[in-house]
C-alpha cells in the first residue's frame, strides 16, 4: 500500500465532503457540466495560476476552495488572502468580471468559509461544504442574510415589557455585528418564550426573510407548550396569528415538511434524524441534564443530506444551560446558523458557550422589583431523624420492603445498626419522620398563610418514586383527604396495570392531565413530583413548595423554585384557591430538609471524570484505584488519543508497554468494568455456580482483581510518554473558566526573561549533539548540512517537545525576535522555525532569519554564479522546475528523487518530467540545490 502524501490525503478527504455535499468532482481534463447541478472542477487555471477547486452550480463559477494538508488546521485562516485571491482572479474560459462570491478553505477535518456578499466578509467554520442548490439559490438573492440582518424594521414596543423590548432589541444589534451566538437570560415568567417568538416574527418578515428556524427544546412537554405559545401569539404590527403568516411545525417523527418556517423539536429528535435513526420517543419525556447514565463516548454526528447544516438560519435553544453540552454540543455545532440561548439560569459554562455575549440580563431580583415575578418567604421545618439520623436495635422486629414491588417481609434486626440523615428514605424508611414533617406542615398552615380555608397549591419536592409513594399515603392521612387532594404530577408516560394475560384491567393516568388538574382546577391541592423540576411547569395558582428532598445544584434550585415565581390576579387566584383575599403576592419556601442552607454548586452533567487530568486517572489505577468512573474516563481518554496517533507513535507506546498495543490496554480497561465479567469472577472468588448471587462484596473485591490485572500494564515511564504525546496531540477548550481583563499595558522588561529561555535552549542543543544526527552535523561538520533531510529535523522536533515542551520553537523564536530586534516574517511551521534556530544558536547566522529567507537567498546566489560563469543560461522551463525545488527544499530541508511523485512535481510528469528539461545533469542539480540552498 503506497502511503499518500499529506496534500493527497487532504485532497481526498475534501472529495468525500463535496460528494457527501451533493457534488460532482471532475478533473480540469474532464468537465462535464450535464452530470450533476454542482460540479467542482479539480485544478481549474486562473490567470494567478491553478485553483484547488472551482465550484460551478448550473455552469457557473459560484466559489473556490482551497485545500491545505491536514496539519494546516491550527493556521487555516493565514490562507483566507490566498483563496481570496483565487477567488478574485479570472478563470480561464469563464473570463469572471466579478469575483466569486464564496470561498472556503479546508484540510479536510477543518473547513472555513466566507460569503463575499456579507457586509463584513468574515471566514466561519462548517460542518461541511454548501449543497449546490444552497449556493444557487443564495446566488439569486440581492443580499445575503448577513446583509439582510441589518435591515430590521422599528421595533412597535406596544404589548411588550421592558425587558423584552431590550432582550430584542440587542438580540438584533447582536445579528447586524455577525455574532454568531447570543444569550437571552431572562427570569422564568419574565416572557422568554414570548421574547423568542416576537425576535423569530421579525426573522420571518421581509426585509430580512430568513428561511428557517428552529425552536430546540429538550422535553416533548416544552415543545408542546411551545408549539401552544406560537399557535397563539398575535404581531403587534398585524391582527393575522402566527401561524396564519408562517408554517409552524413540531415534529413527531422524522420528517420534517419542506415548507415549515418554523420547526419545534426535542434536540433528542433533531440528533435521531441526523443519524437516521428511529426515536426511542421515551427519551423525549426526560431532560438530558436529569438523565442518571449518560453514553461514556456521544456517538458523533455525521452529514445528513436531509438535513444540511445550512438547514436552518437561526436555532432558538431554550433552557440551553442544559443543552450545550457533551452529546448535544455537536447537534448544534453542526448547524451553520446563528445560537440564541434562553435562560433564567445561566451558569459559567453557559456563559462560556455563548461567548459571553449576554444581549439580555432580566434576573429574578429584577423580575420582582418590576412586579413580573413575585419574591418568596421561607419556612423551615427541622426534626431530629430529619437532622441526625437513627438507630435500629438489635432483636426488634422490623419491615423490609422491595422498592418496587412494595413486597413486604418481616424479620428480626441481627444487630444495632445506625443510619444516617442521608439514608433516610433511599435505604432506610421511617414512615414516622415523613409524617412529622407533614403534620407540622398541616399545623404550620394557618400562620403560614393566615386566613386560608383550603391548602394553598402546594408542590413537594421528593427523592424517589418510592418516597413519593410513601408522602402521597401520609398526607391524604393527616390531612384526612381522598385520593383527588394529592397527586403524583411527573412528564414520564405512566404505565397500564396488566392481568397475567396481558389485559389492561387499569388504565395509567395522563401525566398532562394531572398537571392540567394541578394548574386549572381545585383539585389536587397537593402535588408530589420527582422528576417534575426543571421543565418549564407553568402552574401559576402555585404558592407552596415543600422541600423533602435536598439539592446540591445551584442551577436545579433556581429551576425548582420557579416553579413558584408566576404572578396571578386575584380573580384567576380564587378559581383553583376561593379563599384568597388577593392577587398572589409571595409564594413560601417550606424547607424540611435544610435545602435552603445546603452548599450548592454548579450543575455537571457528567457522571465520569472530565475534569480529572490524564496523568492522575493512569497514575490513579496504577496505584489501586478501580472505581468505574475512573476506569471508564481512562479507557476513553486513551481511546480518543489512539485514532490521533501515528504508526510509530502506537510503536512508542507498545514498547514502553512490554508489547502490548494502546487499543489492547483500552479494550482490557472496559472488560475490568464490565458486568458480565465481574459477575463471572465474583462467582469464582465465592466459589457459587452460575444464577446465584455472589453478593455486592464478592463483586467489589472481583472488580478490584480484574482492574489490578490492567494496572500492572500501567508504568511510570509509559505514563510519562503517553502523557507527553497527549499534550503533543491535544488541546483543551475551556468553556466555564471566564477570563476577566487583569492588565491592558504595555509589557515591562523582558530582555532577561528572553536571554535565560535562549540559554537553556542553546544548552538543550549542546547536550544532544552527540546524541541527535541533525546536530551532530551542524555542530561539527557543518560541510555535511545537504545531508540533513526532513527525518533529522522531525526526530529532533520530537526529542524536543518529550524532553523540554517549554522549549518550543516558535517560544525561542519569540525570544530571539526580541533580543535580535528582528522586524521580518515569521517562520510559518515549527519544523522551519527549529532549522533557523539551530543554524542561529550554531553561529551560522549572526541574527534569527526565516529558513526560507534563506533559502531564497541562496537561491539567488547560486543562479547568478550559475549563469555567470556558464554560457549555457537555464531556459524558463527549467527555472520553474529549479524554483519548485527551492520551495520543497524550503518547507523539507532536502529533495529526492521520489520526491518527484509528489505534488507539484507529479503535474510536471514527475521523474520523466525533470529529465526531459535536465538530461544528464539531472542528478547534478538535486545535488547541487541540496549543498547550496542549505549553506
Amino acid at each position: 500500500m503506497v502511503n499518500q502524501n499529506p496534500e493527497q490525503k487532504s485532497r481526498d478527504q475534501i472529495d468525500a465532503l463535496l460528494a457527501q455535499a451533493g457534488w460532482i468532482v471532475q478533473d480540469k481534463k474532464k468537465i462535464n457540466f450535464s452530470v450533476s447541478r454542482g460540479v467542482a472542477v479539480r485544478e481549474y487555471q486562473t490567470d494567478v495560476g491553478p485553483a484547488d477547486y472551482v465550484l460551478f452550480v448550473d455552469k457557473q463559477a459560484v466559489g473556490v476552495i482551497e485545500a491545505k494538508p491536514e496539519v494546516w488546521g491550527e493556521k487555516i485562516t493565514t490562507v483566507e488572502e490566498q483563496s481570496q485571491g483565487y477567488a478574485s482572479a479570472t478563470l480561464k474560459w469563464v473570463k469572471n468580471s466579478q469575483p466569486l462570491r464564496f470561498v472556503y478553505e479546508s484540510t479536510g477535518i477543518i473547513t472555513r468559509f466566507t460569503d463575499g456578499l456579507d457586509p463584513h466578509p468574515r471566514s466561519r467554520e462548517v460542518f461541511n461544504f454548501h449543497r449546490p442548490e444552497t449556493l444557487a439559490k443564495w446566488s439569486k438573492d440581492s443580499k445575503s442574510l448577513r446583509g439582510r440582518l441589518q435591515d430590521f424594521p422599528v421595533l412597535l414596543k406596544n404589548g411588550l415589557r421592558d425587558c423584552q423590548i431590550t432582550a430584542i432589541t440587542n438580540l438584533e444589534e447582536s445579528f447586524k455585528q455577525d455574532k454568531p451566538r447570543a444569550l437571552i437570560q431572562m427570569a422564568t415568567g419574565s416572557g422568554k418564550t414570548f421574547t423568542a417568538i416576537t425576535a423569530s416574527y421579525r426573522l420571518l418578515r421581509e426585509p430580512v426573510s430568513a428561511n428557517r428556524i428552529l425552536f430546540l427544546v429538550d422535553t416533548k412537554n416544552l415543545g408542546e407548550q411551545a408549539e401552544q405559545e406560537f399557535m397563539s401569539f398575535v404581531p403587534n404590527d398585524d391582527n393575522r396569528k402566527f401561524t396564519e403568516l408562517y408554517t409552524v411545525q413540531r415534529l413527531k417523527n422524522q420528517n420534517i415538511a419542506k415548507d415549515a418556517q418554523v420547526c419545534i423539536s426535542t434536540i433528542q429528535r433533531i440528533y435521531s434524524i441526523l443519524k437516521d435513526e428511529v426515536l426511542d420517543e421515551s427519551l423525549e419525556e426526560q431532560n438530558p441534564a436529569e438523565q442518571l447514565t449518560k453514553p461514556k463516548e456521544p456517538l458523533p454526528v455525521v452529514y445528513n443530506e436531509k438535513i444540511p447544516p445550512e438547514f436552518f438560519d437561526v436555532i432558538i435553544v431554550d433552557e440551553c444551560h442544559r443543552s450545550i453540552y457533551n452529546l448535544w454540543r455537536q447537534v448544534l455545532e453542526y448547524f451553520d446558523a446563528y445560537l440564541v440561548g434562553l435562560t433564567a439560569t445561566p451558569d459559567n459554562r453557559t456563559y462560556g458557550f455563548f461567548r459571553k455575549n449576554v444581549v439580555s440580563e432580566y434576573n429574578h431580583e429584577k423580575a420582582v422589583a418590576d412586579g413580573v415575578n413575585v419574591g418568596n418567604e421561607i419556612f423551615i421545618i427541622e426534626t431530629e431523624k430529619t437532622k441526625q439520623g437513627g438507630k435500629i436495635k438489635a432483636k426488634q422486629q422490623v419491615e423490609r420492603r422491595e422498592r418496587t414491588t412494595r413486597r413486604k417481609r418481616w424479620e428480626q434486626q441481627d444487630q444495632d445498626q445506625t443510619y444516617t440523615a442521608k439514608q433516610l428514605d433511599r435505604d432506610i424508611v421511617n414512615p414516622d419522620q415523613i409524617r412529622t414533617v407533614i403534620r407540622t406542615f398541616k399545623d404550620s398552615l394557618p400562620s403560614i398563610f393566615p386566613g386560608r380555608q383550603e391548602v394553598p397549591k402546594t408542590l413537594i419536592f421528593a427523592k424517589t418514586d418510592s418516597h413519593a409513594d410513601d408522602i402521597i399515603q401520609i398526607v391524604r392521612e393527616e390531612f384526612g383527604e381522598s385520593n383527588q387532594f394529592c397527586k403524583k404530577v411527573t412528564y414520564r408516560v405512566a404505565n397500564d396495570k396488566t392481568d397475567a394475560k396481558g389485559n389492561v384491567v387499569e388504565k395509567g393516568e395522563d401525566p398532562k392531565s394531572v398537571l392540567a388538574q394541578f394548574r386549572n382546577d381545585y383539585y389536587p391541592r397537593i402535588a408530589v413530583t420527582v422528576d417534575m423540576i426543571a421543565t418549564g411547569t407553568d402552574v401559576k395558582p402555585l404558592e407552596c413548595l415543600l422541600f423533602m428532598r435536598d439539592v446540591k445544584s445551584k442551577n436545579y434550585f433556581e429551576q425548582m423554585k420557579g416553579r413558584g415565581t408566576r404572578t396571578l390576579d386575584k380573580d384567576s387566584l380564587q378559581k383553583v384557591t376561593p379563599s384568597a383575599q388577593s392577587a398572589k403576592t409571595h409564594y413560601v419556601i417550606v424547607d424540611a430538609i435544610g435545602v435552603t442552607k445546603s452548599v450548592k454548586t454548579a450543575s455537571q452533567p457528567l457522571i465520569t471524570k472530565p475534569s480529572v487530568s490524564f496523568k492522575d486517572l493512569a497514575m490513579g489505577v496504577m496505584m489501586g484505584a478501580s472505581d468505574s468512573d475512573t476506569v471508564s474516563s481512562l479507557a476513553g481518554r486513551l481511546a480518543r488519543l489512539d485514532k490521533q496517533l501515528d504508526d510509530k507513535e502506537r510503536a512508542r507506546i507498545a514498547e514502553k508497554a512490554g508489547g502490548t498495543t494502546l487499543l489492547t490496554i483500552v479494550s482490557e480497561l472496559f472488560n475490568a468494568i464490565d458486568g458480565d465479567r465481574i459477575e463471572q469472577k465474583a462467582l469464582e472468588i465465592v466459589g457459587q455456580p452460575v444464577g446465584t448471587d455472589p453478593g455486592d462484596d464478592a463483586r467489589n473485591q472481583a472488580q478490584q482483581q480484574l482492574v489490578s490485572e490492567v494496572a500492572n500494564l500501567f508504568n511510570g515511564d509509559l505514563i510519562e510518554l503517553i502523557d507527553s504525546i497527549r499534550r503533543d496531540k491535544e488541546q483543551i477548550i475551556v468553556h466555564d473558566d471566564l477570563d476577566t481583563v487583569l492588565k491592558a499595558e504595555w509589557e515591562g522588561e523582558t530582555t532577561e526573561n528572553a536571554k535565560v529561555l535562549i540559554q537553556e535552549f542553546a544548552d538543550y542543543l549542546q547536550e544532544q549533539a552527540d546524541k541527535i544526527d541533525a546536530l551532530t552535523i551542524y555542530f561539527y561538520t557543518p560541510a555535511r548540512r545537504s545531508e540533513v533531510t526532513y527525518p533529522h529535523i522531525k526526530a529532533l522536533l520530537e526529542k524536543l517537545k518529550q524532553d523540554r515542551p517549554k522549549l518550543a520553537p516558535l517560544r525561542i523564536w519569540q525570544a530571539y525576535t526580541h533580543l535580535d530586534n528582528y522586524q521580518g516574517d515569521n517562520p510559518l511551521t515549527e519544523l522551519t522555525a527549529l532549522v533557523a534556530l539551530v543554524r542561529r544558536v550554531c553561529g551560522i547566522d549572526s541574527k534569527i532569519k526565516p529558513f526560507t529567507n534563506t533559502v531564497r537567498k541562496n537561491f539567488q546566489d547560486w543562479i547568478m554564479k550559475y549563469h555567470s560563469s556558464n554560457s549555457e543560461k537555464f531556459n524558463e522551463q527549467q527555472m520553474q522546475w529549479l524554483q519548485a525545488i527551492r520551495d520543497h527544499i524550503a518547507s523539507s530541508f532536502h529533495f529526492e528523487r521520489d520526491d518527484l511523485d509528489m505534488t507539484p512535481f507529479d503535474a510536471k510528469g514527475g521523474l520523466m518530467g525533470m529529465y526531459q528539461q535536465f538530461g544528464d545533469k539531472m542528478d547534478w542539480v538535486i545535488e547541487e540545490l541540496n549543498r547550496e540552498l542549505v549553506a
